[in-house]
């Protein structure tokens, strides 16, 4: 078929996505939520689990622990650091979790898509925008704007049938484009904690290995308190970044696997329109 004599019309501009905010919320946020998180772990590190209460003697750095609290505050000074990055961790947790339960809508994705699929069906464009503004998320907005693209393809009479699907389309990868950064933001954060904090662990592990064997080294009989302080330090160290690591695995995990589900949708549901396009046109 031969090419129009004028170009596809670029469609109208998608609105911006509803379902959480841009590029730039989410650099600010982790510009406040770090340190604010390393504060906090400070403060808990050391009046908390460095309280008196918590070892013999009423001295944390000379007294033996008497718990888990001031066991933990004998890991040293990466304990807060450590302690930062899993607070951190959390924190963006939820912030993924409601933003991508968000973005899902109010109904199941599967659901939703069928139920444009037949809305298209019966070529009911209105009953189709208003499943879309009901389901609302991420899905639902660019299958609206891929609806009101379709609308005006369908009142534009200079384009042939190959120019408007493609201006379909495109709208709906103009959408698209707006909706993923926003559901993907902050999940480098995870990635980079998983990686960060069994390093981090390790370091720690490292340097109480450094002070257990410095104890051992001493003349005559080794000091049993600085031997067990650098193990304990080791092993608590070891112990917040696996555990910390793990968490941000296992929900980066499954928040890119909530993405790509959406993904899907948002493909289908184009898809969808179109070959309702092309098949009723």
């Amino acid at each position: 078929m031969s090419k129009p004599n004028s170009p596809a019309p670029a469609p109208a501009k998608a609105n911006k996505p509803n379902a959480g905010g841009g590029g730039n919320v989410s650099i600010n946020l982790a510009l406040i939520v770090i340190p604010a998180a390393f504060v906090v772990s400070y403060i808990i590190w050391k009046f908390v689990m460095g309280a008196a209460s918590n070892f013999s003697g009423g001295n944390s750095e000379t007294g033996h622990p008497l718990g888990y609290m001031g066991t933990v505050y004998k890991g040293g000074v990466l304990v807060p650091v450590l302690l930062t990055v899993m607070l951190t961790t959390v924190i963006f947790i939820f912030e993924r979790f409601f933003t991508i339960t968000r973005a899902n809508g109010k109904t199941n994705t599967s659901t939703f898509v069928k139920g444009i699929h037949g809305f298209l069906a019966k070529n009911d464009l209105a009953g189709a925008i208003a499943s879309c503004d009901k389901q609302q998320g991420s899905v639902a907005n660019v299958v609206r704007e891929g609806l009101k693209s379709y609308a005006e393809m369908e009142k534009d009479g200079s384009l042939d049938k190959d120019s408007k699907i493609v201006a379909i389309k495109k709208s709906i990868e103009e959408t698209t484009s707006l909706e993923l950064p926003m559901l993907e933001k902050n999940l480098v954060i995870l990635s980079t904690v998983a990686s960060v904090a069994t390093l981090l662990g390790l370091l720690g592990t490292v340097i109480g290995m450094i002070k257990s064997f410095q104890a051992m080294a001493t003349a005559g009989a080794p000091d049993a308190v600085a031997l067990s302080s650098g193990i304990s330090e080791a092993l608590i160290n070891t112990a917040l970044g696996i555990s910390t690591s793990t968490f941000a695995i296992i929900f980066y995990n499954y928040f890119t696997t909530q993405i790509d589900k959406l993904t899907y949708g948002i493909d289908e549901a184009g898809l969808s329109l179109e070959q309702s396009f092309a098949s009723k046109h």
